[in-house]
């Protein structure tokens, strides 16, 4: 079983995501289970004071580092416990299958300006981010990653065949999909999706993914 711990400021930002589609089936199956860490109980003013300003100065605030080490210590968490963060390497399928693989992962959630380089330097093992946009919060960010992780778990899916055929998954992007009418509006499906040839099908879609995959840059 995986036991996925996401700690953020906002826990309740994952009790309806996670409680839906398969990221619920699959906790429900008993293939996962989900801890979410309130950081602000790891604070001690009256005040729950999670971040404060940045030493030399700068607009903004910064997380402080001290709740990010209890939070992950309360819970005695194991690699991998991954930052997320912009200035992260770019979250990738290759990353979603080495997590579903492991036994425990643990997702640090920054929100403000920035959080201590502390966290990224000495607790988390590894800094992801999803692209060169910034978020309000890694919150999104961590929902992400679960839904990939977690989809990809042995059982979470009823029909593992549909996502082998998607994109990524050893191989670039994946080919179109159609289903029906056969026209709606005056569009038509591809005639060879139509014809029954499966040989034919499966060059088209083999030869539509690679298309794709070089117009996208991916290949």
């Amino acid at each position: 079983m995986l036991t996925i711990n996401i700690v953020s400021i906002f826990p309740d930002f994952f009790t309806g995501p996670l409680g839906l589609s398969i990221p619920k089936r699959a906790a429900e199956a008993g293939l996962v289970t989900y801890r979410c860490i309130d950081l602000r109980s790891f604070t001690h003013d009256r005040h729950h004071t999670v971040d404060d300003a940045p030493f030399g100065g700068g607009p903004g605030m910064v997380m402080k580092a001290a709740p990010f080490f209890e939070a992950v210590e309360s819970v005695g968490a194991t690699r991998p416990i991954v930052l997320l963060s912009p200035r992260g390497k770019v979250f990738g399928h290759a990353d979603a299958v080495r997590f579903a693989e492991g036994s425990e992962l643990t997702l640090l959630c920054g929100h403000y300006k920035d959080v201590d380089q502390r966290v990224a330097d000495h607790l988390a093992t590894e800094e992801i981010s999803l692209g060169d946009f910034v978020l309000s919060g890694g919150e999104p960010a961590a929902l992400a990653i679960v839904d990939a992780v977690v989809r990809l778990l042995p059982g979470a899916m009823s029909d593992i065949e549909s996502a082998r055929t998607d994109s990524f998954f050893d191989r670039g992007l994946s080919a179109p999909s159609y289903t029906r009418p056969a026209e709606y509006r005056g569009h038509g499906v591809p005639e060879v999706l139509l014809s029954g040839n499966h040989a034919a099908i499966e060059r088209w879609r083999r030869e539509e993914g690679e298309r794709l995959t070089r117009s996208r840059g991916q290949g």
